[in-house]
């Protein structure tokens, strides 16, 4: 079939950046279709997930960017959860499941206001940037995937203190109705031991 220009489309180049050169994740994003656990690259084992758990524990608690969020869902490959370091990404059953395998339960789940609104504001940045998790990063929160090219990173800048206002005004609404529909952009678990 050809084009306007009399071009054939199967004439035309196909780019394919290999997974090593493109910016962002180690590997594919695979999941637990029973627990949500999502496991970034080469699957692993449970240890792997538990030590990932604790790196994540502070003295309030264990705090996790949920994947079954809406701001997962809206920001699919561009939610500001998915970190280049992070090699799990975790949802609050996730956890119980795996904390279970150490004789642990989850006894408190709540949701995280401060760390789901910026996810969610993040997220909402990252679908008009080139980049993601620009704005968190310049805020010293997040780690950030700059663009591949200087110009984009430099549109980038813009593009994220132009809309920074306007994508909080949508990420405040948005991310209260997740937080009360339980799925909120961050949680704050408490762990005992059984």
């Amino acid at each position: 079939m050809d084009d306007e220009r009399g071009t054939s489309r199967e004439q035309r180049p196909v780019a394919v950046v290999p997974l090593e050169a493109q910016p962002g994740l180690a590997g594919p994003v695979s999941r637990c279709e029973s627990c949500g656990l999502a496991q970034v690259g080469e699957p692993g084992d449970a240890r792997e997930a538990l030590a990932e758990l604790d790196r994540l524990g502070g003295a309030d608690g264990l705090r996790i960017v949920n994947r079954r969020s809406l701001s997962a869902w809206i920001g699919g490959a561009g939610w500001a959860g998915l970190e280049p370091a992070s090699r799990y990404v975790f949802t609050v059953e996730a956890v119980r499941r795996l904390v279970a395998n150490r004789d642990q339960i989850v006894r408190r789940a709540r949701w995280s206001p401060a760390t789901g609104i910026a996810t969610m504001w993040q997220t909402l940045l990252n679908g008009v940037t080139f980049g993601r998790n620009v704005g968190l990063s310049a805020l010293g929160r997040r780690e950030a995937v700059p663009a591949s090219r200087p110009w984009q990173r430099k549109l980038d800048a813009i593009i994220t203190v132009l809309a920074a206002i306007p994508a909080l005004i949508a990420a405040i609404p948005l991310e209260l109705a997740a937080a009360a529909a339980k799925r909120g952009s961050a949680a704050i678990l408490r762990l005992e031991l059984l």
